[in-house]
């Protein structure tokens, strides 16, 4: 897949800005920048990226989890979580979201490029399974 097209859901600007950074040096299309899960779902459904890398807790109603389920079902676009919260509660709800992939923050660039990678594929043998 050529510059895959990557939605970042991360509420703090410093963070998202870096991530952002990182990613187009990889070599990702970043379409977009989500703040909040409801704005995530919204430009997920806008943008169509091909992967949403998901912070966990976010501003609002709405946690990242809740979002990832939502993009899940609605969309299906695959989901990375990147986030600092691996508690048992947490890595529970996450796991029924059924996420491509869970990095702990602070993370590796190559730890970010690996799950990235592995998460696109696995969505396209997937799809490939489906037809």
């Amino acid at each position: 897949m050529n510059n895959p097209k990557i939605l970042v859901v991360e509420d703090e600007n410093v963070v998202a800005l870096e991530l952002k950074k990182r990613l187009k040096r990889l070599g990702y299309q970043v379409s977009s920048v989500a703040r909040s899960g409801k704005e995530a779902i919204s430009k997920a459904e806008g943008f169509l990226p091909d992967l949403v890398i998901m912070d966990i807790r976010l501003k609002g109603d709405m946690d990242g989890i809740q979002a990832a389920q939502v993009i899940r079902e609605n969309f299906s676009i695959p989901v990375v979580y990147l986030t600092a919260h691996s508690d048992d509660e947490t890595l529970k709800r996450a796991k029924q979201t059924e996420p491509y992939g869970y990095i702990l923050k602070p993370f590796e660039e190559d730890d970010l490029r690996t799950a990235i990678e592995i998460a696109l594929y696995k969505h396209q043998m997937e799809n490939c399974l489906r037809k």
